[in-house]
């Protein structure tokens, strides 16, 4: 099978060394921007007109890795509506034009296909879709980003400050240098549309997902939880509830011998829920270049041997978007707020303690809609951590 991969970082180059490791893939075209310079041992593949790619006849497969919605979008819409099949690791992509791309590819009798677009080189959306053949998901959730798992475990280690340990990990490469995407759960939150959508059969909107990330946690917060025997760790949950789902993110607290807890440095942990089996849990790396470009092919291989995980209603989303209701989803919170806390509402308050750097609350079982939406009014009046807790 002739493929044809958009873009050489990271998880372009290891797309290009995964396929140079099977018979069955040939690279018949790498697309770079103009101007970029690239190994010796792609010269000769290399394109920077995308018609190129398009009007190709022999490429039956079009592996995305620029990242980005644009140009990524529109080069993979037009290689959909030339016969080409789709594989992509980019969430931000999936998770913001799902039903476009969804429709685009049943339209045009080819396939889309993003098992690498969470979780990286772990199995889990080819499980997941696997598991929905012949059970009914409930609920999905887990850590699905490396660089929050390394910040908050270095942290619990070394008792360390969040700025000190984030500039540890952009040195180890863990890090972007800009690393809003991954620090304020917005990277793990496409990861949660994406998950939902396909547990659920669903078109879940990211902008009614509301996340909560790690920049404000302190090394006194991680004290506090080390002293009543939790780990923090950032997690996305996304279940079924009576009219939609229940979708968020946000930094929760599992005590010590809990799995989530034990997942260190950058690893992944990402949990299913059945009816019939139950829960199953994937662990391992979620990012870099050998494991996610071996994913991308082996999504290739799957459209090349016609191994089809997907069910049926992938093809056939309902109307509209799936709503999102976490009104009902309730638990408890760790709080740090400030002092100069006025208006705070301390009626949610079940246990309380006071130093000079501030309040260190738990909270009665609050629905997670209200703490988010507390989470947003406090946050921007001064200093401000949450994180819900694992019963």
């Amino acid at each position: 099978m002739n493929i044809a991969i958009l873009g050489l970082g990271t998880v372009g180059t290891g797309a290009c060394e995964a396929a140079a490791r099977s018979e069955a893939i040939k690279v018949r075209w790498i697309f770079v921007r103009p101007g970029k310079k690239v190994a010796l041992e792609y010269q000769d593949l290399i394109t920077s007109d995308i018609d190129d790619i398009i009007n190709d006849p022999e490429v039956d497969v079009v592996c995305e890795c620029m990242g980005g919605e644009t140009p990524a979008y529109e080069y993979v819409m037009a290689a959909m509506k030339h016969g080409k099949h789709v594989v992509t690791p980019n969430k931000g992509l999936v998770s913001a034009h799902y039903r476009e791309l969804v429709d685009c590819a049943r339209e045009n009798g080819v396939a889309l296909r993003f098992t690498s677009s969470a979780g990286g080189g772990i199995p889990w959306l080819f499980n997941l879709l696997r598991t929905k053949r012949c059970d009914t998901i409930t609920r999905v959730w887990g850590i699905l980003n490396g660089t929050c798992n390394y910040i908050l475990d270095t942290m619990h280690r070394e008792g360390s400050d969040f700025d000190q340990i984030l500039k540890s990990a952009q040195d180890l490469g863990y890090a972007e240098k800009d690393p809003t995407a991954d620090i304020e759960g917005i990277d793990t939150l496409r990861k949660c549309v994406i998950s939902g959508d396909l547990a659920f059969d669903g078109d879940i909107d990211p902008d009614s997902v509301p996340a909560f990330g790690i920049s404000t946690i302190t090394a006194k917060d991680i004290s506090w939880f080390k002293a009543k025997g939790y780990v923090c760790r950032l997690i996305m949950s996304a279940s079924r509830s009576e009219d939609g789902v229940s979708a968020y993110v946000e930094p929760t607290l599992f005590r010590a011998d809990s799995l989530e807890a034990g997942t260190g440095a950058n690893n992944n942990l990402v949990s299913l829920e059945a009816e019939e089996l139950g829960i199953q849990s994937f662990y391992g790396q979620g990012a870099g270049k050998a494991p996610t470009g071996s994913s991308v092919i082996q999504d290739v291989i799957d459209i090349a041997t016609g191994t089809e995980m997907l069910p049926g209603g992938y093809y056939h989303l309902p109307a509209g978007s799936t709503p999102v209701d976490n009104s009902t989803c309730t638990h408890r919170y760790y709080i740090h707020i400030s002092n100069d806390c006025q208006g705070f509402p301390f009626q949610i308050v079940a246990e309380q303690e006071e130093d000079k750097d501030g309040f260190y609350l738990i909270t009665k079982p609050v629905p997670v809609s209200q703490a988010h939406s507390i989470a947003q009014e406090f946050r921007s009046n001064g200093s401000f951590f949450m994180a819900g807790i694992q019963e």
